[in-house]
């Protein structure tokens, strides 16, 4: 997910999004544990993506 298409997403859209992707996260963090997880670097782009989310949020509420 790219930066600049979070920012046509309004605050709102972008929170529900955020709340899917913490979702994932502890999803994908249960498959580490039982060691069902496929793909590990989902992991990490999961992770980028809710820091993406944060810092976009951030800067919208600054404005």
């Amino acid at each position: 997910m790219k930066a600049k298409d979070l920012r046509k997403k309004t605050k709102d859209e972008m929170v529900v999004l955020l709340a899917d992707l913490l979702k994932e996260k502890f999803n994908l963090k249960m498959q580490k544990g039982t060691g069902q997880l496929a793909k590990p670097s989902q992991v990490k782009s999961v992770r980028r993506d809710i820091a993406r989310i944060h810092t976009l949020i951030k800067e919208t509420a600054g404005s």
